[in-house]
């Protein structure tokens, strides 16, 4: 089993890669910026960022055009309200690359490999991925891992 140390950039955003490839992104509870920031790429089929604005600002009324997007990932956010869950970071050969400790308002979005989550305290976490939902058994694929 390999386990990368965790290592949190000062600014409180912290990008996991591994074997050149990025498989979470992570923005730690505390983490302020001064206007509103996006720290995934535009390019990304899933945008993670924070929106920051000083009091007084109003955004004009607007909807989101709808745009046909392809995406061939599925990429799914966890914002941790309550508790502490711990979430592990998979190769593609099922070998352990990383275990991250969250607590209340700590955000994640898992961006490649496989993952899975082990409960430490009673948790809720808000959970966003792409939709349509398909059902698990067209969504979602158990893996064996190794260690």
């Amino acid at each position: 089993m390999r386990v990368e140390p965790e290592t949190q950039k000062p600014d409180g955003i912290e990008s996991v890669e591994y074997g050149g490839t990025k498989y979470a992104e992570i923005i730690w509870a505390g983490t302020s910026v001064e206007r509103t920031t996006f720290f995934s790429p535009p390019e990304s089929s899933f945008q993670f960022g924070l929106l920051a604005h000083e009091a007084g600002f109003v955004e004009e009324p607007h909807y989101h055009k709808a745009v046909s997007r392809y995406i061939s990932d599925l990429q799914q956010m966890f914002v941790v309200q309550r508790g502490i869950v711990a979430v592990l970071l998979y190769d593609d050969q099922g070998d352990l690359i990383r275990e991250i400790t969250m607590h209340p308002g700590d955000a994640i979005v898992l961006i490649h490999g496989v993952h899975a989550i082990r409960v430490i305290e009673d948790m809720q976490c808000i959970s966003v991925k792409q939709g349509p939902f398909l059902g698990t058994e067209n969504d979602k694929v158990t893996v064996e891992v190794n260690g």
